[in-house]
């Protein structure tokens, strides 16, 4: 996946060889190499065992607006990542699907936005819990870079910082 800048150890920076393909339904041919699969398609082709959470999967799950995040409680023991999809900067329904995951269900693993990942997103993406972030390809990723910095004060909660601003004061 090219574009793709992501947070390590808060440090942002552009990864350059992303081994993760985005697969966009069943109809397209099968890659080689890690998938990140819708929902659906994840649950119709992995083995009992990862469904029974028993062995890792090997691919990753792509939420759209629609899933519920609950849905992936059983199986975020074998997820190696977790993708969120932004089908238009309108929509902020993945935020919600983000901050959810992180704060009730506890992932700690990457979780990516995808779609319609734009610059002026990037720092409050980054409050909701997202550390990866594949940045539209016709935008530039170095300019993208400049969006983590954003804000330099977040005075309500987040999924970085639960505490509010009144609350972290001294």
């Amino acid at each position: 996946m090219n574009n793709l800048i992501r947070l390590l150890d808060g440090t942002p920076s552009i990864v350059c060889n992303d081994p993760w393909q985005l697969l966009g339904d069943v109809t397209e041919p099968a890659v080689q190499g890690p998938q990140i699969m819708p929902l659906n398609v994840w649950l119709a082709r992995q083995d009992e065992a990862v469904l029974r959470a028993e062995q890792a999967s090997a691919d990753g799950v792509c939420l759209a607006p629609d899933d519920e995040v609950e849905s992936l409680r059983p199986y975020l023991p074998v997820l190696p990542m977790i993708a969120i999809a932004f089908p238009s900067f309108r929509d902020g329904r993945a935020y919600s699907q983000a901050y959810l995951l992180r704060t009730r269900l506890g992932w700690t693993g990457e979780l990516r936005a995808v779609g319609d990942v734009l610059r002026d997103q990037l720092s409050h993406m980054r409050q909701c819990g997202f550390d990866a972030f594949a940045v539209r390809e016709d935008k530039s990723v170095e300019d993208a870079l400049k969006g983590l910095a954003g804000m330099s004060v977040v005075y309500g909660r987040s999924a970085i910082e639960p505490r509010p601003l009144f609350r972290r004061r001294v």
